[in-house]
């Protein structure tokens, strides 16, 4: 079974790439789930109703969210009713919208996609480690595929996460910084893990703002307006290779993708 996971989108670039890239990568890759960060892709902050069904129509199985998630207003609604758009699973009881998503991907495999969120250097939600006990307690007995999206901030806080699944999950993804790590492996217990699965979006940029603003603000401290620019947009992937029959991670390969400006 092969699933590709999508780095954060960034604004109308990240969106751009996928819209142009993502159908030919489905045929060619012979993919059978896609899933995607995409609580960045409104602007670099947050998401709207609109483009969760633009990027869903893209051939996007599956947004996770972070940080960012209620960024806009309007999803607060729609998040509810949208059950493929997921927020972190240990954000406080009474959010809207849920942190896990059951499916049936392109070859008739059931999965699930979990959404974790840090606290490491993060908001003080509940504790992920916990939240990932409840929610795979939960899951439908013999499900055998599971993908986690880790968003967080620390590394040792996501690697510490991969290990505590390891043999009980088929992945682990980092999200949220924006800058792909080269330690794509499978743990001893057969999980796919990755730090950070980086960024989709403009690469000439500062994870994804304009640098020039960013400079400025660390040379004075002075408020700026962060906007997503142009230039060397790329499409930060993971391509997993999993065991439909036991869940267990075959491989793992970090690929990006270019299109021209």
């Amino acid at each position: 079974m092969r699933v590709l996971f999508i780095g954060d989108i960034v604004g109308a670039p990240g969106r751009r790439i996928v819209l142009e890239r993502l159908a030919d990568l489905v045929a060619n890759e012979r993919l059978d789930l896609v899933i995607a960060n995409g609580e960045n892709a409104a602007s670099g902050f947050g998401i709207t109703p609109r483009l969760v069904e633009e990027l869903l129509g893209a051939g996007i199985e599956v947004l996770t969210g972070g940080n960012h998630i209620w960024d806009r207003k309007e999803i607060l609604e729609f998040i509810s009713q949208e059950p493929r758009l997921l927020r972190p699973a240990n954000f406080p009881a009474g959010n809207p919208g849920r942190g896990v998503y059951c499916g049936t991907a392109r070859n008739g495999v059931p999965y699930a996609v979990l959404n974790l969120q840090g606290r490491v250097y993060m908001a003080a939600n509940d504790c992920p480690f916990r939240a990932a006990e409840r929610e795979l307690a939960a899951l439908p007995a013999g499900l055998k595929i599971i993908f986690v999206d880790m968003h967080a901030e620390a590394t040792s806080e996501k690697q510490a996460m991969g290990w505590y699944l390891d043999g009980r999950v088929s992945a682990v993804v980092g999200t949220h910084t924006h800058v792909a790590t080269a330690d794509a492996r499978v743990l001893p217990q057969g999980t796919a893990y990755v730090t950070d699965a980086g960024m989709t979006g403009p690469h000439h940029s500062v994870i994804g703002m304009d640098k020039t603003a960013i400079i400025q603000r660390f040379l004075d401290g002075l408020p700026v307006r962060f906007e997503v620019p142009d230039g060397d947009i790329q499409m930060s992937t993971i391509l997993l290779e999993l065991d439909p029959e036991t869940g267990r991670a075959l491989s793992i390969q970090r690929q990006s993708y270019r299109i021209e400006d």
